[in-house]
């Protein structure tokens, strides 16, 4: 007898998961996809909860092929994920946290779009349940899209269908050496190696469940696990990227989401030790990677608490950080008649400071919330002194030749 290869894989990987573990699997039977095109792989990651044997029971009445892998605990998310790819079977896999849940009809739909589309990777749409979840690159379903054509950037978790083949033929798995951001690396690699990315945001697919222990995965690691996830987000892009705006473009995201909060209000309770510890993980980060490009795409405040730890000045940034925490205002400084707008945070054209100006200076979508910006000044500005200059050299050229 032929067995006929699933669909897709749908790999979980548990640890001290009841009772949420109840609703995940529910909402995994309750799938309207054929449960012959599904296969369940579930790794207990040494839980002594009843997580293992919840899942045996759930193997032993439902409607789809469930494989359970008992095995000592890993200490992270990777190792049970690497564990289940490495025995799926399906066309596509998809990886779910046992704490989360399955929306309705959630693989059907992806399984059909990408399979309609031809593409590596399908976003399907995440709502929060007592926590927040990624909301800009929902705005609408795209069959066909990329990393740099939209804000999927900014939603890195795993819990995304992934084509096998893409996969393998890249020998793609989790880092094991990381305990946070593991699959900020995975997906962006998938991401960037896809032929296509599509997005369902027409129908709930995911939800991301809070824990009321806090548990969840995503709130634990000290801070030196962030460096450590920033870097290797990093240093991805850097390799597969060529240096320029598109990877600026990319960059963004691990200066953004992962690196600045370590000095945003936090900071202000940290020890001297610690902020000190900051600086010098944080060295190597901004030598190697911070660009203007990256700084351009930024807001005043995060540019210039950026600016000022690649520039090593934590004597500067305290006073930026408590202002920022206060939720102060900066005052607009307009200039050019109203072509530049400059936001006067802490130590702005302080002469002991020696912060340059362009620091400050908001940019277009930023300078847009203050009256009397004229957008586009600086362009028209720079076009009328480009054909004043043309229109002296045909003159000369003219007099020249007569």
């Amino acid at each position: 007898m032929t067995v006929t290869q699933p669909d897709v894989s749908v790999i979980i990987g548990a640890y001290e998961a009841m009772p949420y573990l109840i609703e995940c699997l529910s909402s995994v039977e309750a799938q309207t996809i054929d449960p012959t095109r599904v296969e369940v792989i579930a790794v207990d990651d040494g839980s002594t909860d009843g997580t293992g044997e919840y899942l045996e029971e759930f193997a032993e009445r439902a409607p789809m092929h469930v494989l359970v892998i008992r095995q000592e605990n890993s200490g992270g998310p990777s190792g049970p994920r690497n564990v289940g790819l490495g025995k799926a079977t399906g066309r596509y896999v998809f990886f779910l946290d046992a704490d989360d849940r399955l929306g309705p009809e959630a693989l059907e739909r992806m399984v059909g779009m990408a399979d309609r589309a031809g593409t590596d990777v399908v976003l399907g749409k995440v709502e929060g349940v007592n926590r927040s979840a990624p909301k800009s690159m929902w705005g609408k379903t795209v069959e066909r899209t990329d990393v740099f054509s939209s804000n999927i950037k900014f939603t890195l978790s795993a819990q995304k269908l992934f084509r096998r083949a893409l996969l393998d033929r890249h020998g793609m798995r989790f880092d094991e050496s990381l305990f946070t951001g593991e699959d900020a690396l995975f997906t962006m690699e998938a991401y960037l190696r896809a032929d296509g990315v599509s997005v369902v945001a027409d129908h709930t697919c995911y939800y991301l469940v809070g824990r009321d222990d806090g548990k969840h995965v995503t709130k634990s690691g000290s801070y030196t696990l962030r460096f450590d996830s920033a870097r290797a987000l990093m240093e991805l892009i850097a390799e597969l990227v060529p240096a320029g705006g598109r990877r600026d473009q990319l960059m963004l995201r691990p200066f953004l989401v992962t690196l600045l909060p370590q000095f945003g209000p936090k900071y202000l309770t940290d020890s001297e030790e610690i902020r000190r510890h900051k600086f010098e993980l944080a060295k190597p980060l901004m030598d190697a990677h911070w660009t203007e490009g990256v700084a351009h795409r930024l807001k005043v405040h995060e540019r210039l608490r950026l600016h000022l730890v690649a520039e090593q000045r934590p004597e500067l940034l305290l006073d930026v950080v408590k202002f920022v925490k206060a939720k102060k205002q900066a005052a607009a400084l307009l200039e050019r008649k109203g072509r530049r707008v400059y936001l006067a945070y802490p130590h702005f054209r302080d002469r002991a400071a020696g912060v340059p100006d362009s620091v400050y200076l908001a940019e277009p979508r930023e300078a847009r919330a203050f009256p009397g910006y004229r957008e586009g000044g600086v362009d028209t500005f720079v076009r009328r002194a480009v054909r004043k200059a043309r229109r002296v050299i045909t003159s000369r050229e003219v007099r020249h030749a007569a």
